[in-house]
């Protein structure tokens, strides 16, 4: 989920790989911007002989939107937990029973029988995390455990905040800041999450992709944001530290699914095979700085990534994280409502 949003289309060069088992031909995947291992996939294209072309999206809604309009050419797609049972509620998913492939064997047991794919039939781990804030420790050295850094910033940070602009993060922090449930339709409740937001982003400056370059650089002071780009900030600048908002975050897994209408299933079939592969899975984490959900990847992670506090919960705070639910269509159509009037 989770990067900076990158050109809408990288293609990655075809790489002949003598001797190496072959199946020929293209796959199309739309994923998360700055989210894919470049290293991963030249080795999938040398070992499969396919030639790789991503195309990146920049929320749920995006890439919902876009494969329902039809016409896409894509044959792989990286939903969120809470938007899979969307994607095969309305059919829009192939059932490639990623459960009876050789690789599921990796996939650790907690990742398995998940309530978004019940099994796994249609989807395999990605990458998860979570969505969490982090400051410059030099411009502020306060609280950073609470989503008040970006709902009630303090002085140091007004003005100086980026808050991630996926719609279903923010209302989460912010419904679990007024002591509410996810999926709530309380509208009494939900009136005080839209003013709140409404003003907060008056202190903000920006809700962008961004951060990888921009945190580490000064040019934000705070941010609500995914954690293994707040990792890659950190990496670039120590000053940066990540917080866990006491009053509730969310956990997310994206995973990969194979579209109903995909005309490359086979190639798309090996490359979920592919990242269930313990080296090919820490690839991606190495990359993109995320957990993987495939057991004995910690083998091949860089050791920097075996204790970083962006991914090593404190046990303090992992009561507070929660993965999203899926919610009603009448939710969803009020949660849309107060994002609109947010992004005005």
């Amino acid at each position: 989920m989770r990067g900076k949003l990158k050109a809408a289309t990288a293609a990655l060069a075809l790489v002949a790989f003598a001797g190496a088992a072959h199946a020929d031909g293209e796959l199309n995947i739309y994923n998360w911007g700055d989210y894919t291992s470049p290293e991963m996939i030249k080795k999938f294209e040398q070992t499969h002989n396919v030639k790789v072309t991503i195309t990146d999206y920049d929320s749920n809604d995006t890439a919902l939107a876009k494969v329902r309009a039809g016409g896409h050419g894509f044959d792989i797609v990286v939903p969120s937990a809470n938007y899979v049972p969307i994607w095969v509620k309305e059919d829009l998913l192939l059932e490639a029973r990623p459960d009876q492939m050789e690789n599921f064997k990796n996939v650790d047991p907690r990742w398995v029988d998940v309530p978004w794919d019940p099994g796994r039939h249609y989807t395999v781990p990605w990458q998860w995390g979570y969505t969490g804030t982090a400051v410059n420790s030099k411009v502020y050295s306060g609280d950073i455990n609470t989503s008040a850094l970006f709902l009630d910033p303090p002085a140091e940070l007004v003005g100086k905040i980026n808050v991630a602009p996926e719609m279903n993060d923010v209302l989460f922090a912010t419904i679990k800041y007024f002591g509410g449930n996810w999926c709530t339709d309380d509208k009494e409740l939900l009136k005080k999450v839209r003013d709140k937001l409404v003003e907060a982003k008056t202190k903000w400056l920006a809700m962008d992709y961004s951060v990888t370059e921009k945190l580490p650089a000064g040019d934000y002071s705070g941010v609500y944001y995914w954690n293994g780009a707040i990792m890659r900030s950190r990496l670039a600048n120590p000053d940066i530290k990540i917080g866990y908002p006491k009053e509730g975050y969310p956990l997310f897994m994206d995973s990969v699914a194979i579209l109903k209408d995909a005309k490359n299933v086979e190639n798309a079939k090996l490359f979920m095979n592919f990242i269930m592969d313990p080296e090919n899975a820490a690839m991606l984490s190495a990359f993109a700085k995320y957990a993987n959900g495939i057991k004995g990847s910690e083998n091949f992670m860089p050791e920097e990534m075996k204790t970083a506090p962006e991914l090593v919960i404190p046990a303090e705070f992992e009561k507070a994280g929660e993965f999203l639910e899926s919610c009603s269509p009448e939710v969803l159509s009020l949660y849309s409502r107060i994002w609109t009037d947010v992004q005005k």
